[in-house]
């Protein structure tokens, strides 16, 4: 009961502050909506939803703030383009703060406005593909990185604040019809900005975006099964199992945005099951360069997107050396812990009698001496928990156990 009450409380709060992030009041005013990082059909339904709902409310301006180097869904992407193309209200573009980029479709997005400008510092251009993962025609325009200094039909504009005041009298074409905006207003004797909101996504949306770049997916993956590995090893789950699974569907959700390559994916499973089997016989040379090798490899093709969106060595490395040094310190630290004692050694376990204390499916855990440890025995033997066993001999880090004769 209390943790459905706690889920309760949980999804809650989770909602509440979704909707305080995403609500604006209604009246004039200038919405500035905030984009950055690889635009997902979460992000650019964020961006549709946000200029329909800006329209709803008399807002006088909306501009859209992007920083992103790729847009990763082309459904959502065509909707936004087309309302772009025949908006409800004034909408015009900001590339900034520098050093921001827009790559592939955010280019595009950033230019389908007649208002437009970008932050000195800034970078553009990698035109194709506009949407990484999907063959698509390719459209004019430059296949390297340019600087914002050549960024024709775009202005310069350093700052946010200096932009809007410039929009101030500019005409836009809407729906409506052409509409000349005001940005100022007179206030005791003196011109201000009108009152700027800035809508950000909601809390949920900004949690699946943690993965939507490959080196942060790749972690969340990867970190997740080494803590499932742990907890396995540890003997029951907990904390870290709960943390572990978050983590896998965070990653999960990653690679289902990006352009993922799939037999990387394989790879790195089988980088992992290579350390775990490593780390089970009681460690190996061949076995651990050949599962941090795998990894490695993972991560650095994990995501077919280049040049736009690349999975950088410097960034994949420490996710590789951590696992690496989980296997090597941290597991078999704690594995003593749990499943030993300081009194006894397991060689001289070898010929003593225990019981076991679960199902064996040829591996269990058994208690010999006072103590639990992981035991290992042939299938045939047909060990269940409070089976009677003797020690036969030490497998890296298991006992080999048989059935006690009676």
């Amino acid at each position: 009961m209390r943790h459905r009450v706690l889920l309760l409380m949980i999804t809650g709060v989770i909602t509440g502050l979704t909707l305080v992030s995403c609500a604006a009041t209604d009246g004039e005013g200038i919405e500035v909506v905030d984009v950055s990082g690889p635009l997902d059909a979460r992000a650019l339904g964020f961006m549709t939803e946000a200029i329909r709902d800006a329209a709803e409310g008399d807002r006088t301006l909306v501009l859209l703030q992007i920083d992103s180097p790729a847009v990763l869904d082309g459904g959502a992407y065509d909707r936004l383009m087309a309302l772009l193309d025949n908006p409800p209200l004034p909408v015009a573009t900001w590339v900034g703060p520098a050093p921001a980029v827009a790559f592939g479709g955010a280019q595009l997005i950033a230019e389908s406005v007649s208002n437009r400008a970008v932050a000195p510092g800034s970078v553009w251009g990698l035109t194709n593909p506009v949407v990484l993962g999907e063959d698509r025609a390719p459209v004019d325009g430059p296949d390297d990185v340019l600087s914002a200094e050549r960024w024709q039909g775009m202005a310069l504009e350093p700052t946010l604040r200096q932009y809007l005041q410039r929009l101030d009298g500019a005409v836009f074409v809407t729906s409506r019809g052409e509409v000349t905006v005001r940005t100022l207003t007179e206030v005791d004797g003196g011109v201000t900005l009108e009152t700027v909101t800035f809508r950000k996504a909601g809390v949920v949306d900004r949690f699946f975006r943690l993965a939507v770049l490959p080196e942060p997916a790749f972690f969340f993956l990867i970190v997740g099964l080494t803590v499932i590995v742990f907890e396995f090893y540890a003997l029951g789950p907990g904390v870290a199992a709960f943390v572990g699974s978050v983590s896998v569907l965070l990653g999960g959700w990653g690679l289902m945005t990006l352009p993922t390559r799939w037999w990387a994916v394989a790879l790195g499973g089988v980088g992992m099951l290579v350390l775990t089997w490593a780390h089970q016989r009681g460690g190996g040379l061949l076995g651990r360069v050949a599962g941090t090798v795998a990894l490695l490899a993972a991560g650095l093709y994990l995501v077919d997107g280049s040049p736009q969106i690349a999975p950088r060595w410097w960034l994949v490395l420490p996710t590789v050396m951590a696992v690496l040094f989980f296997y090597l310190l941290a597991m078999p630290t704690v594995q003593k812990a749990r499943l030993s004692t300081m009194t006894v050694g397991r060689d001289r376990l070898v010929g003593m009698w225990g019981v076991a204390t679960v199902d064996f499916d040829p591996n269990g855990i058994v208690e010999v001496a006072g103590a639990r440890w992981r035991a290992t025995a042939h299938r045939e033997a047909g060990l269940t928990a409070g089976s009677e066993i003797v020690v036969t001999g030490v497998d890296g880090l298991y006992l080999e156990v048989e059935g006690r004769e009676t």
